[in-house]
């Protein structure tokens, strides 16, 4: 039984790296070198979340769900679920977005609107897990990253990314955002390497 846990670990890990690959869809990334700061754009429109195409129906029935059990809990689930964006998303990705790129000079920040470019991040699905102690299940996002010419929809180059796992090492990412933010935060260091290798 051991063995065929370590088995199925390493299973796992392989499925995580081939799901995190970046694939190139439009254009190329080359284009964008020595440029040393993006405007970032964030996109959570037409996104699945879950077991559900729409997250418009996930969170409707989340909040009757909640509201069922404890009047108001629906509430406080549906601000916490949008507020963790520009609260915690948006930021863990940048952090790690702009940290990745010091070595190559570069580094983005929202409502940039004097950069050349623009990075949409654009999230089309996300899986929120779950960790009840006994048993968990990592978080994870499916993107795309767009980059325009700031102003215009101008596409240079267009990748997208799947599978990109949310989970904290130690195991105390009970709360959905804590574990969807390692999801951004994985996602904006894996994409400031991809642009450092493309630029060499």
């Amino acid at each position: 039984m051991k063995k065929l846990n370590i088995v199925l670990l390493f299973v796992g890990l392989a499925s995580f790296s081939f799901g995190q690959k970046i694939v190139k869809v439009k254009g190329d990334v080359k284009a964008l070198k020595g440029q040393s700061t993006f405007n970032i754009q964030y996109d959570y429109s037409d996104m699945g979340v879950g077991k559900y195409k729409e997250e418009a129906k996930y969170i409707e029935d989340g909040v009757a769900e909640r509201n069922k059990k404890e009047a108001g809990k629906g509430e406080v689930f549906k601000e916490g679920w949008f507020g963790a964006r520009e609260r915690v998303y948006q930021p863990k990705f940048e952090t790690l977005f702009n940290k990745g790129g010091e070595k190559t000079g570069f580094s983005g920040s929202s409502d940039n609107a004097t950069a050349k470019y623009t990075l949409i991040v654009k999230t089309t699905f996300t899986e929120p897990g779950f960790n009840i102690g006994v048993a968990k299940k990592a978080a994870s996002i499916n993107v795309e990253y767009i980059f325009v010419e700031t102003g215009t929809e101008n596409v240079v180059a267009k990748l997208t990314q799947a599978g990109i796992p949310g989970a904290q090492a130690m195991g105390y990412d009970f709360d959905v955002s804590t574990r969807i933010s390692e999801s951004y935060a994985k996602s904006g260091k894996m994409l400031a390497a991809y642009l450092a290798k493309a630029w060499k």
